[in-house]
């Protein structure tokens, strides 16, 4: 018992050993390794597989009654090696009916009566599917298994009224819907956990398959329809000058104002006819969302992502005429692209479009963001840069947010760091970084709130969540990006990306990526910021300041390995910085001898860890007598 206890103290600890030990993983992920759907080198097991969906979708808003209906068609591969005898079927507008369970209280306007089916069948053959007691997953038990590496084609007719109140979706204003997670979707069914049914409760995120998307969105006149993917009939639903002026945006960096204000009051945007279908396509991707308005501006531009290929890609804005921040939205993307594509994370965009939609929630989807307008130009631009950076994290890597949301709001929160000194300077991305991002988890009174990052997303409440999800994971990646250096930490993050692009990465897959893509075992780092309940705060203690040398020792009193600068001021006023990575911890995670031989009179010794916010700062500085 006293050889177990010691052990687990060890590993909780951090202590040097845990360099050579494998990671903690739960029997589920092992089971996953074992039978080589997952390789410990971080790219996917020569047993890997997930199953796919060809849905075929026919969509009608009726713009009176705030009724959305649709029919579809859906042919779902089941790739695994198991027989399925039931449909996972998720509907995450469910979470709008009363009986929903929720992580917070809503208002009236939240609430709807959810989703109805009309019709449900398998190859052909009727199910009765009653959705009265469904949440936000509900089960359809086959009548024939569906066996492994075997296709059914499953018909669903359905409706569901938008919630008054918009969030990620809903009615934003008498003329203007967004409409998202809007048709029955067959849930995840995975190797490491089957089917993913766990619900939406309207904080942690999604988790889709990549599918193909063929779809109409059927509206009435004057409403003009933006969608995730390729519009493939402009000229059908466009009048000519608008038809034109959308295809001449695809070739120019120059902004195009496709529709106007007058424009949209004059009935000279859409054709006139009473319902105009708008047709739309896209392929391995993880969900398809559109919004519609009869009202918005509509501005639109292309950048060149991949100057190899001359790829452009669409970027467009649809908003209220009364925006403060949406006229700049297209300008804002057009760079935001270019560097996303060229810098961090260096990957050209991987779709055809982004259309930034004006509206309440803050909120990514593929090809898609719905901000709200802030009137406060820098931050709105921050939060469409966080947005669009999750094109990679989760879309580009099929992530499950659900479980694991440090694995993309993490990253998104990074880039959009990392853009942010490239838009506004290091100063100012700093400032607002330790703000927003940092300062609130440091200074939490609640402490026992910050639960080891590894945690499952949804099981983590309250400002854990957050802390988790967006701060402490971020600066996990830029500590270990200080660590390994630019260049080295993008190789690795490269082999990360290209491994599991398309695919279904766990956090397992990140850490034997990036041991594998680094060329170094860094199951000693990953130990310390994803394991354990570390926090940041340094200590500098016993200065010995003699001539010529001065010795301290730098206690690691939170335990996480971040980066910090040694700022050392002599009794000129000079001050000379010492930066140190991560790497010294990597022996002894608890503390540090530091000594610095110098001619020069030392007034005072201060550790800075920038953006890396220390819990006790006071005890950081030595002042000499």
């Amino acid at each position: 018992m006293k050889k177990l206890i010691s052990l687990a103290l060890l590993a909780y600890l951090g202590s040097s050993v845990v360099s050579a030990q494998e990671l903690y993983m739960p029997r589920n992920i092992k089971a996953a390794y074992a039978k080589g759907t997952r390789a410990m080198n971080g790219a996917p097991g020569p047993n890997y597989w997930q199953n796919h969906g060809k849905y075929n979708m026919d969509i009608k808003v009726d713009t009176d009654t705030k009724v959305v209906s649709g029919s579809e068609e859906i042919v779902y591969s089941n790739n695994s090696t198991d027989t399925l005898k039931t449909l996972a079927i998720r509907f995450v507008n469910n979470l709008h009916k009363p009986t929903a369970p929720r992580s917070g209280s809503v208002s009236q306007d939240f609430l709807s009566a959810g989703l109805s089916i009309s019709a449900f069948s398998v190859d052909g053959e009727t199910i009765a599917v009653n959705t009265k007691d469904w949440g936000t997953v509900g089960n359809v038990r086959l009548k024939k298994p569906l066996a492994p590496k075997s296709k059914i084609t499953i018909k669903i007719n359905w409706d569901y009224p938008l919630s008054k109140e918009s969030g990620r979706e809903g009615q934003i204003d008498p003329t203007t819907l967004y409409v998202a997670y809007s048709y029955p979707r067959i849930s995840v069914y995975d190797d490491y956990n089957g089917w993913d049914r766990i619900p939406h409760t309207d904080r942690a995120e999604f988790y889709n398959d990549f599918n193909d998307y063929t779809f109409s969105v059927k509206a009435p006149k004057n409403y003009v329809v933006y969608a995730t993917g390729d519009l493939l009939n402009p000229d059908e639903v466009l009048q000519p000058e608008i038809a034109s002026r959308l295809k001449k945006s695809y070739l120019t960096d120059e902004i195009q104002h496709i529709a106007n204000e007058q424009e949209l009051k004059d009935g000279k945007v859409t054709m006139q006819k009473d319902w105009n279908t708008w047709k739309f396509k896209a392929n391995h991707i993880t969900d398809v969302c559109f919004g519609l308005s009869s009202t918005y501006l509509w501005d639109a531009a292309s950048v060149v992502v991949d100057t190899k290929a001359n790829r452009r890609v669409s970027t467009q804005a649809a908003y209220n005429v009364k925006s403060k921040d949406f006229p700049n939205s297209v300008k804002n993307n057009l760079y935001a692209l270019n560097w996303f594509s060229n810098n961090w994370p260096g990957v050209p965009y991987p779709f055809s479009k982004m259309t930034a939609f004006q509206g309440f929630a803050d909120m990514e989807y593929p090809m898609m963001v719905n901000d709200s307008d802030t009137g406060d130009p820098v931050f709105a631009q921050l939060v469409q840069d966080h947005e669009v950076a999750h094109t990679y994290f989760p879309f580009y890597m099929g992530i499950n947010e659900t479980r694991y949301a440090y694995m993309d709001e993490g990253w998104a929160t990074t880039l959009e760091y990392l853009i942010g000194i490239a838009e506004h300077g290091k100063e100012a991305a700093d400032k607002f970084y330790k703000s927003f991002r940092v300062q609130r988890y440091i200074n939490d009174k609640s402490t026992e709130e910050d639960q080891p990052i590894i945690s499952m997303s949804d099981q983590v409440s309250g400002s854990g969540y957050g802390n988790n999800s967006y701060g402490k994971a971020s600066l996990s990646y830029l500590a270990l990006k200080d660590m390994l250096g630019d260049d080295l930490f993008k190789k690795a993050l490269h082999h990360y990306m290209n491994n599991w692009n398309g695919k279904h990465p766990i956090p397992w897959d990140y850490f034997n990526s990036m041991n594998t893509g680094s060329g170094q075992n860094l199951n000693w780092f990953f130990q310390n910021w994803f394991f354990t309940n570390n926090y940041i705060d340094l200590a500098l203690t016993k200065p010995q300041i003699a001539s010529g040398k001065a010795t301290f020792v730098i206690k690691n009193e939170g335990g996480f390995a971040i980066p910090f600068d040694i700022l050392v001021t002599d009794t000129e006023g000079k001050t000379e910085t010492i930066h140190k990575t991560p790497a010294v911890w990597k022996a002894n995670q608890k503390e540090m001898t530091m000594t610095i031989n110098t001619n020069r009179k030392i007034k005072s010794i201060k550790l800075d860890g920038g953006i890396f916010m220390d819990a006790t700062p006071t005890d950081n500085v030595y002042e000499v007598k």
